[in-house]
């Protein structure tokens, strides 16, 4: 038995350390993402404190209890998208306390999560993506920081990177003038993502100030970086949270809503605009790192837009003026 197994089984009595056992499995043998092993976390922290409100706890807890504690969920006011991630992440939770043999029965085994809304995602226009492009090769104090937002802006629109995705590219990736990027997704997945000249362009421009950058602080005794954009975060590259802050900034003075711009919004307008010029669904299912292609319908309004655009502009009958047939009944179909 693993030190792993043998520390959680002796904690199995009352579940206490089944989380932490569950996240360590996840990150090592499910390949979870950092942030989806922190929402797991936060998640099934608060149903065990919930629990252990109850005089329950992890070990004890069956079908009824889960199900007191979505409804709980549901009247804290939180939406289906949250309380699903939360019963999924407690179904993960007993499926593996049953394999690990903690636990005979699973109770969040037959129970079914919330109806969850499929809205059509928020974009932006291409003159609005334009005018952020544009704003961005004035944005920064320096040369060098001009050529980051400028490589930031033109690489996540012309690949749809997630910004997680983003922010984390390493260096190596854009090494050579690639004409493509080589981009590690969630799970794990790898993809391949096109570049287009511009972003090429702004990539090369970037790497040179960046180069430079990386030169002067290896001179100075500082450790060179393998993100493309580093940073002396935590993480050692730029942040989600920087930015996300750097996008509002740039939609202000770009003249357009921040609350409208986010780097999600941009990935949806990627999408949006391949699709419009005549994509497949596909390919951008491809691109975007979609495992499934039913995330990807929906984006299927745009190509309704653009089949109702091609019979309009292109069918004879559909001219004001073009002549009508006399309508005559069918016999059938």
């Amino acid at each position: 038995m693993s030190p792993r197994r043998a520390a959680a089984r002796s904690a199995a009595e009352g579940g206490a350390g089944w989380i932490g056992a569950f996240l360590e499995a996840q990150a090592a043998e499910g390949g979870a993402a950092r942030n989806t092993l922190l929402a797991y976390g936060r998640d099934l922290s608060d149903f065990a404190a919930w629990l252990a409100g109850r005089e329950m706890d992890l070990a004890g807890a069956d079908q009824s209890a889960v199900e007191a504690y979505l409804a709980h969920c549901a009247a804290a006011g939180l939406g289906p998208a949250t309380r699903a991630r939360r019963l999924s992440a407690i179904r993960g939770l007993y499926r593996f306390a049953v394999e690990e043999g903690w636990r005979e029965t699973d109770p969040a085994l037959r129970l079914s999560g919330p109806a969850r809304a499929r809205p059509l995602p928020g974009t932006l226009t291409e003159a609005e993506v334009d005018r952020l492009l544009e704003q961005a090769t004035r944005a920064g104090r320096t040369t060098a920081e001009r050529a980051r937002a400028c490589c930031l802006m033109q690489v996540l629109y012309a690949t749809g990177l997630r910004v997680s995705e983003l922010v984390s590219l390493p260096v190596a990736a854009a090494r050579g003038d690639p004409a493509v990027l080589l981009v590690r997704g969630k799970g794990g997945r790898e993809r391949m993502v096109p570049l287009t000249p511009p972003a090429r362009a702004a990539l090369a421009d970037w790497l040179a100030h960046r180069d430079a950058a990386e030169a002067a602080a290896r001179k100075a005794g500082r450790s060179p970086s393998r993100f493309l954009f580093p940073s002396p975060s935590a993480e050692g590259h730029l942040t989600r949270q920087a930015f996300h802050g750097f996008l509002k900034d740039l939609a202000l003075a770009a003249g357009l809503d921040p609350a409208r711009v986010s780097p999600h919004v941009l990935r949806h307008a990627f999408a949006s605009h391949l699709l419009s010029h005549g994509a497949d669904l596909r390919s951008v299912q491809q691109m975007l790192g979609h495992a499934d292609i039913s995330t990807t319908q929906i984006y299927t309004h745009v190509l309704d837009e653009r089949l109702k655009a091609l019979v309009r502009d292109h069918h004879p009958l559909s001219k004001e003026d073009a002549p009508r047939s006399p309508r005559r009944r069918d016999d059938g179909d």
